[in-house]
């Protein structure tokens, strides 16, 4: 592996082999999503806690501040949105000269296993790789699953997709957490990481599936909305934090949570 690649690598996982990336990225199917309307702010409250950042082009430009020493993960697919029929006719939609410009630790791509876009997407993963590969930067490949979600929530399925985006010569895949999560990660030659999936109605619920994904084998997660659309987002990034990087138990996190909720209220 050339040092730039190492290095980019070495960014996006930690050296206890483990990582948190915080997801700002669903405005480019969703729009203006609740709390996510300043995405800058929602970085900003938690940006000493996370490992890296997951946006797109035009909120890193308009709403990142060039200083900050935090990665960034580039979304670089689209062509869908929330609205739409499918969200899973995507392609890529930012050049390597883009990519290279912006000077990003990463990018990822949404890959629907599965769907009658399964072509599109798989070739659209190849072509990324491809071009992305001699400049040193790693891919992420996001299993997608547009609106079929808990259809295809099963390890059965998500072993395969996961695998098949390493087959390509994915750096890093996300997926969603499921039952027999082990049997996805034991398939997978390359680090898998969590997909936040919708708001759950707990801190404590969070902190217990991305703890036992933790010791299913995951290198660690990439949340949105259970973070910033929570109260007190800064209590909830820490809890993870030492979740993920400190080994803490999802009570002991949690009581992290509530005494910086209690603190701010």
């Amino acid at each position: 592996m050339d040092w730039g690649m190492s290095n980019r690598m070495a960014q996006l996982i930690k050296p206890d082999g483990h990582c948190f990336y915080l997801a700002i990225d669903h405005g480019y199917i969703m729009g203006a999503t609740s709390h996510l309307e300043k995405p800058g702010k929602a970085f900003a409250q938690v940006e000493k806690y996370v490992d890296a950042a997951f946006l797109t082009r035009g909120i890193l430009r308009s709403s990142i501040d060039p200083a900050t020493n935090t990665p960034m993960i580039l979304r670089v697919s689209g062509g869908a949105s929330v609205v739409g029929a499918t969200l899973a006719d995507e392609e890529v939609a930012i050049s390597i000269d883009d990519i290279v410009r912006l000077n990003v630790a990463s990018v990822g791509v949404s890959v629907f296993v599965g769907t009658e876009y399964e072509h599109q997407t798989l070739m659209a993963l190849a072509q990324l790789i491809n071009e992305c590969e001699p400049y040193g930067i790693p891919v992420m490949a996001v299993t997608a699953v547009g609106k079929e979600l808990e259809t295809k929530k099963e390890a059965r399925y998500l072993t395969l997709a996961c695998r098949i985006c390493a087959e390509y010569g994915a750096r890093v895949v996300k997926t969603y957490y499921c039952d027999d999560f082990e049997k996805i990660v034991y398939g997978c030659p390359v680090p898998v990481v969590i997909a936040g999936g919708p708001k759950t109605d707990s801190v404590l619920e969070v902190l217990q599936f991305v703890y036992d994904g933790i010791q299913k084998g995951a290198a660690g997660v990439n949340l949105g909305r259970n973070i910033w659309q929570n109260e007190c987002p800064e209590g909830v990034a820490r809890a993870l934090q030492a979740v993920i990087h400190e080994n803490a138990r999802p009570k002991e996190a949690n009581e992290m949570f509530l005494a910086m909720k209690n603190q701010k209220a």
